[in-house]
């Protein structure tokens, strides 16, 4: 098998231009780098990515962390990443972790044993206190804000904008409010909806908050629960487009109309919630994820702030 001193031999350079060429350095000349790719097709060369690597000190591989790969959240946050990795020609790793605390920091040891140059985290299950320890091996990147120095991150006010959608339906004269998230009060996101709902309406009715909702079916099923209750509410803050698609579809079948009957509001902005005219909560997560992916090529540690924008259609 070739190695870097034969494609040098044959080619008459020295192995730190070959070197140069595999990495294209663009010190080199346009007469000697055409030599040395010469030889390399002739002798079908294959570098070694890992010693590559270790010559640059650096992968050019980024990976994401992602609870799930079928969330619409999930999605937009990693098109986000895809966009600017492209662009910029660095490899994405997706680590699914299915909220699963030990997968989490077996992703996060990647830093340590040099496969990745740094780690976007799109939502998490461990602490901070025990992921922070492995910024000393590589960049770590939230995508939600955080006060540890040693973090970047690129995020959405999310306690604001929970705020101002529930004031919005308390203006529209709804005083019964319900709503859904996609996990209990160990998510970071769920604790700040209580407390954004409890700001704006006082105390919570247990019955009024539906968890566990990642899909149109997970929303089908959380109206069935709301709907039929004593006190129903008159208008629902579902987690996502998708969820309000199903309350929406359920609320058809009990002949509710929308929104004189029930008002509905998502989030994310997505093409089904588009399509339905619903309107929702759009966190521009794209935007954040390619703010993250630069903040992790650029080993920034830098708070950036996203822009949410509340998109008003005919459901509420």
């Amino acid at each position: 098998m070739a190695n870097i001193h034969d494609i040098a031999k044959r080619a008459g350079v020295s192995v730190s231009t070959v070197s140069r060429v595999l990495n294209n350095h663009p010190y080199v000349s346009e007469s000697k780098r055409a030599a040395v790719q010469r030889v390399i097709d002739e002798m079908d060369y294959t570098p070694n990515r890992v010693a590559v690597d270790l010559i640059r000190k650096e992968t050019r591989r980024i990976g994401v962390i992602m609870p799930y790969n079928n969330n619409q959240a999930f999605d937009q946050l990693l098109h986000g990443v895809l966009n600017r990795s492209v662009e910029l020609d660095y490899t994405v790793m997706v680590l699914p972790t299915k909220y699963d605390p030990e997968k989490e920091l077996a992703c996060l040891k990647m830093l340590k044993n040099k496969q990745l140059d740094g780690i976007i985290i799109t939502s998490r299950s461990n602490a901070w206190k025990a992921i922070t320890p492995y910024t000393k091996y590589g960049t770590i990147i939230a995508c939600e804000y955080t006060d540890h120095p040693e973090i970047g991150c690129a995020y959405i006010d999310r306690y604001a904008s929970y705020l101002e959608t529930f004031q919005l339906l308390k203006d529209k004269g709804h005083s019964r409010v319900a709503f859904t998230t996609a996990r209990g009060e160990e998510s970071n996101s769920t604790q700040l909806t209580i407390r954004a709902y409890q700001q704006v309406f006082g105390a919570l009715p247990p019955e009024y908050q539906i968890r566990d909702c990642y899909s149109i079916d997970d929303g089908m099923h959380a109206a069935k629960q709301l709907l039929h209750l004593d006190r129903r509410p008159t208008a629902i803050y579902a987690n996502g487009d998708e969820v309000a698609t199903g309350i929406y579809h359920y609320a058809a079948q009990l002949k509710l109309e929308v929104p004189e009957d029930l008002a509905i509001i998502g989030q994310e902005n997505q093409p089904v919630g588009i399509g339905l005219q619903l309107s929702t909560v759009d966190h521009q997560l794209v935007k954040v994820g390619e703010q993250a992916f630069d903040l992790a090529i650029e080993k920034s540690m830098e708070k950036v702030e996203i822009p949410y924008r509340i998109i008003k259609r005919p459901s509420i």
